[in-house]
């Protein structure tokens, strides 16, 4: 859900064309994407979508108060819009459309998640389509007159994607996805020490497999696309170029996204952190 929300917001952006507030008055605490345009506000988007995306996943599954649910999920998708207001990185009404957006994406589709989710685990195609799909909505993003990480930022995103999607269908045809036991709501667990410092533990570990695993795909497709179009990679602006910046970004942060949701559970397991 948050990468089809993320990927309506960027390229709306890019053909709706409209600018961030002007400076001054408004005083931008953010350089690197103001070159971006600002309907509408894909922090407000991502906020909401994942913020309510949590909500209506675990309703149902968990023993809890939904209005209080209900408020956190407000709450925070508040605090990270109003941010974008104090940063100067967008006007009231970029916020307000990034949150409608996002309700009338998830709306429709929330009835067909559970299909939707069991098709992406069983189907024999998922890989191809997660790679194809994914690749060609980067490759062909909306092109613009100026450079901007907007399409590097979506392919980052898009990247991300294909390699969970993979990454979840891999675990399900091995029969490491976890199996229900008893019924539903489950009762939440207790937050302890020890499951803080296992929570604590789990993270160092996921954070250092994860860079190393940024750092040498990228690396080597890095290396590899300068070899075949036979030119320098360590210049950024070449980084720019589409034809080097959507396919290393895209292997980059496939790549991590397969890593995060396979081997990194396993050396959890390995390590007893599970």
């Amino acid at each position: 859900m948050w990468a089809i929300v993320m990927y309506v917001g960027q390229v709306s952006k890019d053909l709706l064309k409209w600018p961030r507030p002007f400076s001054p008055p408004v005083v931008k605490l953010e350089t690197r994407v103001d070159s971006e345009y600002g309907m509408p506000s894909t922090h407000a988007m991502a906020a909401t979508s994942i913020s309510f995306t949590f909500l209506l996943c675990t309703m149902h599954r968990y023993k809890y108060p939904f209005e209080l649910g209900l408020v956190v999920a407000v709450v925070l998708s508040a605090l990270v819009s109003l941010s974008r207001l104090y940063t100067g990185m967008h006007t009231v009404l970029d916020v307000i459309c990034g949150v409608l957006i996002t309700a009338l994406v998830m709306a429709p589709t929330y009835p067909f998640w559970e299909v939707l989710d069991h098709l992406q685990l069983t189907s024999p195609y998922t890989p191809a389509f997660a790679v194809v799909v994914p690749f060609l909505m980067s490759y062909y993003y909306p092109r613009l007159d100026h450079y901007s990480p907007a399409r590097g930022d979506t392919t980052t995103i898009l990247g991300v994607w294909t390699g969970c999607t993979i990454g979840f269908w891999i675990n399900f045809q091995l029969g490491e996805t976890n199996k229900l036991t008893g019924a539903m709501p489950f009762h939440l667990p207790p937050v302890t020490l020890a499951a803080l410092l296992l929570a604590c533990a789990r993270f160092l570990v996921g954070i250092v497999v994860l860079v190393v695993t940024r750092h040498v795909v990228k690396s080597l497709s890095l290396q590899t696309l300068g070899a075949w179009f036979e030119i320098s990679t360590q210049d950024t602006e070449v980084r720019h170029r589409l034809e080097i910046e959507v396919p290393y970004k895209f292997v980059t942060y496939s790549s991590i996204g397969i890593v995060a949701t396979v081997p990194v559970p396993m050396i959890y397991s390995f390590m007893g952190l599970l």
